[in-house]
């Protein structure tokens, strides 16, 4: 890795402090220079006192709770003012091995045209989550998760989640997931940031593509990390409103129908995957 420092953010609310522990053990590896910003939005500071032997870590205390991009937007923006050449958007259920950050590093420095990076996501007993997207449509945000028929979403799936690729090469890919994503802080200076109208869901997908029409998203197979992936919004009333709610929201951003740029991304993206699958 060249000269840079890599700065983490994690955004928690009422986090298992031994999740959390194993999340900053993980970013603690990393022999680099930066720091690790906790950005605490449970009601109370408890998490405080579990992180004392961490000396890497920022505790960031904020009860009020603006959101999950807004959080970690605080330490983008710190990011930015520290001058530091990469940050980490992850979430507290993540670990990985101590080398993964400087994998990536190393291969954005020799990559310039790199702004977003997720590198393969794996569920703790090794099954692949296919977090690589499409730009969503109404239809696959919304209505995809309510109409029955197993045969033609898993179709669907196949291709909105880009799943004919295998997840077996590196690929440039329109939406990445934001529970592990190495963003270039030269690229967010003008693409901007996380938007905080999205309290939560949605605010990924959103920076996705404000970074992607500047630079490269990229899908990265040769680093991995661990997800326990709670997915709440499908076993959580409230979360699944949030999840609609910030669904209109990007619609109403980005267009329902008449999203042409959505089109044209998509329809380029599925032409280069599908030629590459055919050259092997």
């Amino acid at each position: 890795m060249k000269n840079g420092s890599v700065n983490i953010s994690i955004v928690t609310y009422k986090e298992d402090p031994l999740v959390l522990k194993e999340a900053l053990v993980s970013c603690s590896g990393f022999s680099g220079k930066g720091h690790i910003y906790l950005i605490d939005h449970s009601p109370g500071n408890s998490l405080q006192k579990e992180i004392e032997s961490f000396p890497k870590v920022r505790y960031v205390f904020n009860p009020e709770n603006p959101g999950y991009g807004a959080g970690h937007n605080s330490a983008i923006k710190r990011s930015m003012d520290e001058g530091a050449k990469y940050h980490v958007v992850m979430n507290p259920d993540i670990y990985f091995e101590k080398d993964v950050i400087e994998t990536i590093a190393g291969f954005m420095d020799e990559n310039e045209n790199i702004g977003m990076l997720m590198p393969k996501i794996l569920f703790p007993n090794g099954q692949l989550q296919y977090l690589c997207k499409l730009l969503p449509t109404p239809f696959d945000l919304i209505f995809r998760r309510f109409i029955p028929g197993k045969k033609w979403k898993s179709e669907r799936n196949n291709i909105y989640e880009l799943r004919f690729t295998k997840y077996n090469r590196t690929m440039r890919v329109p939406c990445l997931s934001g529970c592990f994503m190495v963003l270039r802080t030269s690229v967010l200076e003008k693409s901007g940031v996380f938007d905080e109208k999205f309290f939560m869901y949605l605010e990924d997908v959103d920076l996705c593509r404000r970074v992607g029409a500047i630079s490269d998203n990229i899908y990265f197979p040769d680093a991995v990390v661990y997800h326990q992936y709670k997915k709440g919004s499908y076993k959580k009333i409230n979360l699944l409103i949030k999840h609609i709610a910030s669904a209109i929201k990007y619609f109403n951003k980005w267009g329902w129908i008449t999203d042409h740029d959505r089109k044209k991304i998509n329809c380029k993206t599925l032409k280069i995957l599908h030629n590459r699958i055919d050259d092997i």
